[in-house]
């Protein structure tokens, strides 16, 4: 397989760069990219350091490196473009034509979308996060009233990550109950999650993949077995389907996939971006 130097470059954290790079580069099977990232270059020096590091990539690799950036200052930018690599730039590629469209000059500000300037903004995703922690695998349940969302399944079916994701990402309070062995003995929804029924929506996934997961952190007990996963997920589904709750299959998809199915089912509000 072919290997290729790929940097990400940023004046601030790296996210974006980092997650519009690797949507382009995801793209390549047949390349297998050899990722640096480097965030807060926000000085003269800082890039002359970050531009020996390309310029070392292409002298080993014999090959130009692709750079990824999201530079604002254009001194910053113009050592960065005369390094040896590929340069990406995409906030240079998108932010002229946005103006001209938009008959509005851009602020130029650097790291906006990750400022903390919006202390609203902020104490939500704190508060929705410290939710998550709070009512996580099934505790504090007399604080369901208070949630946007609850997460019901199988233990080890994706709940925690995903009520987590969704706090920091979107502030949305999300719970997560894991049906347990009594729940199953019955046909019918657990009763404490009862008043909630529009809040609930299910999570299940492929047994073989949840006795992989259960079978790593606990060997050889019934819990992992495949017998036993495949019997929880078949009733747990039908349980589902019994009581009209709408569900996603977590096997084949990304934690941020998930959520994003989940928020278009539901639509429920996402208090940001």
């Amino acid at each position: 397989m072919q290997q290729r130097s790929a940097f990400f470059v940023s004046d601030r954290t790296g996210i974006t760069a980092e997650t519009m790079g690797l949507s382009l580069i995801s793209q390549f099977d047949l390349i297998e990219f050899v990722r640096t990232t480097l965030p807060f270059i926000d000085s003269i020096t800082k890039a002359e350091r970050a531009k020996e590091r390309i310029n070392a990539a292409y002298a080993a690799d014999k090959t130009l490196p692709i750079v990824f950036g999201t530079l604002i200052a254009p001194p910053i930018r113009k050592i960065i473009t005369s390094a040896q690599g590929h340069f990406i730039d995409f906030f240079g590629t998108f932010i002229a034509p946005l103006e001209t469209v938009l008959a509005c000059k851009s602020s130029h500000s650097i790291g906006k979308i990750h400022a903390q300037g919006n202390l609203t903004t902020y104490n939500q995703r704190m508060e929705a996060v410290n939710f998550a922690l709070n009512v996580d695998d099934g505790a504090q349940t007399q604080k369901y009233q208070q949630a946007d969302l609850i997460l019901i399944g199988v233990s080890r079916s994706g709940k925690t990550p995903t009520c987590l994701y969704l706090a920091m990402q979107y502030g949305i309070k999300a719970a997560n109950y894991p049906l347990t062995e009594e729940d199953m003995q019955s046909s019918d929804l657990p009763k404490l999650l009862a008043p909630y029924t529009k809040k609930l929506f299910g999570l299940t996934i492929n047994p073989q993949r949840l006795h992989t997961i259960r079978a790593s952190r606990f060997p050889h007990s019934q819990y992992a077995e495949l017998r036993q996963c495949q019997r929880e997920v078949r009733i747990v589904e039908a349980l589902f389907a019994k009581s009209s709750v709408p569900y996603l299959s977590a096997t084949a998809l990304s934690i941020e996939e998930l959520s994003s199915k989940l928020l278009d089912i539901t639509q429920i509000q996402r208090h940001f971006p």
